[in-house]
């Protein structure tokens, strides 16, 4: 096979095909001697071929079939519809309304990357593949795939917590949309998606950086020698740094565009990231002794993801309704051009850590296919709190049934030595109240 001529690097892999089956068959000296087909290593000295596809010496001469760029990269070999393939932006074949979709979901079984525990990833609600740029960061990385994972997950998990008492309460579903059509809109619950989902990728990437579980990072050694008076830096600090620059590169890389949703998504990303970086402590170990801590050892450690998620919710709370702006045409301000305003001209411009949105939010009362909205019906209120979570806020004035329910739960508990617990069962009446 000829040697591929100017302009055919890229992307020669597709087109590579089995060498002769002639060439495999020959003898082991003859074969040491043939020139390798395009693509395949030089055998080494002793005339043993190295390529995964040729057969063994002396065999019946057939081969096996050629390792083509997907497998190489531990991807199906089956065909994909020509839409489908690449994930970048760049691709004419992409639909425009994925490109701008930068949430990442734990998808179906029609996604192609995997980690360790077959949780499938993707970075768009879509379901299409992960960008070229996403496949590189994750290659250069490994170990990460799993706290990306992780980190999503804890997002899941935190955001529905936060809204547990409210119309929307953070659904999610076993489709290709984790979050629904709630992720296309540009509502408040969008720009909290957005922001906790971030932050929980920089959390756990940063938090695996000094557990040792990523290769390519390690402890945040840059703080050392004195620090005060009585203590010095020491110990092993979280990499923050590491995990907030993986983030910006992994999860902005599918933002595409520059459209107001595309700069309120990579606004409530880095707002995201932001609050972990900002939430971050001090810990201290004393030294001496007897424990008299004559000096201390420091390090700097992440926060909760709880404390994360209620910085967050605050910040929900008190979220900016921005508009698009520009500055004008100076060619001297170009990187500034597009920025966020506030739709108010008397609010002050929203800080770097601020969530920002540019459309109001459905009630969430009632159930909506084209919003996207399961509605409040089922849901258990609180009939005597005046709060959210009260019956007439959450149910909007439907009213609400009352029911009781018998719970049988483990009660008055003993240990006995040694070594097991006795307990007794208890029965008690609950009433609930659900909304109509």
């Amino acid at each position: 096979v000829p040697a591929p001529g100017p302009g055919r690097e890229r992307g020669w892999h597709r087109h590579r095909v089995a060498p002769p089956l002639s060439r495999l068959a020959r003898p082991r000296a003859a074969a040491a001697q043939v020139r390798p087909a395009w693509g395949q290593r030089p055998a080494p000295s002793g005339g043993q071929s190295r390529d995964p596809r040729a057969a063994p010496v002396g065999g019946s001469g057939g081969t096996e079939p050629p390792v083509r760029g997907r497998e190489r990269r531990g991807l199906p070999s089956e065909e994909v519809p020509r839409w489908r393939r690449g994930a970048g932006c760049r691709e004419p074949w992409r639909e425009p309304r994925v490109c701008r979709r930068g949430i990442i979901n734990v998808a179906s079984s029609t996604n192609l990357l995997t980690d360790s525990k077959n949780v499938q990833l993707v970075l768009d609600p879509s379901l299409q593949l992960l960008s070229r740029k996403q496949r590189k960061l994750i290659r250069q990385n490994p170990g990460i795939l799993h706290s990306v994972s992780s980190g999503l997950q804890t997002a899941i998990k935190e955001c529905k917590w936060q809204f547990r008492n409210r119309r929307w309460n953070c659904p999610t579903s076993q489709g290709p949309n984790i979050f629904g059509k709630i992720v296309n809109r540009g509502c408040r619950e969008t720009a909290f998606i957005f922001a906790i989902t971030s932050a929980g990728v920089t959390h756990s990437v940063a938090r695996s950086c000094s557990e040792g579980s990523i290769e390519s990072c390690t402890c945040d050694y840059r703080r050392r020698g004195p620090g005060g008076p009585d203590w010095h830096w020491g110990g092993c600090s979280d990499n923050i740094d590491f995990g907030r620059l993986f983030g910006r590169e992994f999860v902005d890389s599918s933002e595409k565009g520059r459209d107001l949703r595309f700069l309120m998504n990579l606004h409530n990303n880095e707002a995201g990231r932001m609050t972990v970086f900002s939430e971050m402590r001090q810990e201290c170990k004393c030294h001496g002794m007897s424990g008299s801590c004559t000096v201390r050892t420091c390090w700097m450690r992440l926060p909760t993801f709880r404390a994360v998620g209620d910085v967050l919710k605050d910040r929900f709370d008190g979220a900016s309704r921005v508009i698009y702006g520009n500055k004008g045409s100076n060619r001297a301000s170009r990187v500034e051009l597009h920025h966020l305003e506030p739709e108010n001209p008397a609010h002050k411009p929203p800080s770097p850590h601020d969530l920002v949105y540019f459309e109001k939010s459905p009630n969430f009362c009632t159930y909506s296919g084209k919003m996207g909205t399961a509605g409040t019906a089922g849901r258990f209120c609180n009939s005597s709190s005046p709060g959210l979570d009260g019956c007439e806020l959450l149910c909007c004035g439907r009213g609400y049934r009352t029911r009781t329910q018998r719970v049988t739960e483990r009660c008055n508990c003993t240990f006995h030595w040694c070594c097991h617990v006795s307990c007794l069962n208890c029965t008690n009446t609950q009433v609930l109240h659900e909304c109509l």
